[in-house]
């Protein structure tokens, strides 16, 4: 599976699901449910966090691109012109 077949609620669903198991190992706040499930949890709050995933699967996905120029403003090794 690619970062594109992942959809933005999947991610979200997984960090949701991940976050609520680990929670108490790092000494944070989890709901007051045990199971608290993705379904239970509030809309607008389930909206932020889509939100969140799919920008993060942008910026990945952006970034992992070979085509992406991170550093515009030095030429790749090899192709540097030199003023002499």
């Amino acid at each position: 599976m690619s970062i594109q077949d992942v959809s933005a609620e999947q991610l979200a669903k997984l960090f949701h699901h991940y976050r609520e198991a680990l929670a108490h190992d790092f000494d944070c706040q989890a709901t007051d449910e045990p199971t608290s499930s993705w379904d239970k949890t509030p809309h607008q709050e389930r909206k932020l966090m889509i939100a969140a995933a799919r920008l993060a699967l942008m910026e990945i996905s952006t970034t992992s691109n070979p085509d992406y120029v991170a550093r515009k403003y030095f030429a790749k090794p090899g192709e540097a012109d030199w003023g002499c």
